[in-house]
């Protein structure tokens, strides 16, 4: 089993966030989380990072427990989180970056190397000696997918990073994605657009008021017009 969270629940000082989420990731795969703003998504991967403690619950990566962890442990133990707030050193250089981000990665993690970051965004090379506050916001969501993946983790959770984007930028970012995957390395997909989550994932789960209510196939949960009205759709 690569993932699985259990009974886990969280507040923010006395608001109570997280109900109970219950979910796994037996493989390496692509799981899109949708949800209405405020129904916990983002919670949910501060709280398996350890930016956020859990109360209760269980977060097992690899066999391993991580939830009373540091976030330093955490993505040593082999989970790489995006922020939505494309956090950069912004008085560092691109290339200083990435170099944050490197470390070798737990046994049997897939392997990668800034040669492969420069691959996937060329304009991340071309910029290497810039400071990274004086790029765009697609390019520092760019800087810090690479600047994530260099951890070489088991798994990646990755909050929101079409939001704002320009549509060929989008395009990159899905393909990216989907090379993750094929090398190995699991991911859980935080997206508001159900298109694009259809496009990436294989699975899909739906938050509702902080807890798990749809979880299956991304092919049945495109035949759910039921599930789309209740918990995705705004009136």
């Amino acid at each position: 089993m690569l993932l699985k969270v259990s009974g886990l629940h969280a507040f923010y000082d006395k608001s109570h966030i997280l109900h109970g989420v219950n979910f796994t990731m037996p493989t390496p795969n692509v799981t899109a989380l949708l949800g209405r703003n405020g129904s916990g998504r983002s919670t949910l991967l501060k709280a398996m990072m350890g930016l956020l403690a859990p109360s209760h619950g269980s977060i097992l990566l690899a066999g391993r427990e991580i939830r009373n962890s540091q976030a330093d442990r955490i993505c040593k133990a082999g989970l790489a989180y995006v922020p939505e707030e494309r956090q950069v050193f912004a008085n560092l250089t691109v290339d200083e970056n990435l170099t944050m981000g490197v470390q070798p990665g737990v046994v049997g993690s897939p392997q990668w190397t800034r040669e492969d970051m420069f691959a996937y965004f060329p304009r991340l090379q071309e910029r290497r000696n810039q400071l990274a506050g004086l790029m765009s916001g697609g390019e520092q969501q760019m800087l810090t997918i690479c600047r994530s993946l260099l951890t070489n983790p088991l798994v990646i959770l990755i909050d929101e990073p079409t939001e704002g984007l320009a549509p060929k930028i989008v395009d990159t970012v899905a393909d990216v994605i989907h090379d993750i995957q094929a090398r190995g390395v699991g991911v859980l997909l935080v997206e508001q657009k159900m298109s694009m989550a259809m496009r990436v994932a294989s699975d899909v789960m739906v938050m509702g008021h902080g807890s798990i209510v749809f979880s299956g196939a991304a092919a049945e949960m495109e035949t759910r017009s039921d599930i789309r009205r209740k918990w995705l759709e705004v009136a």
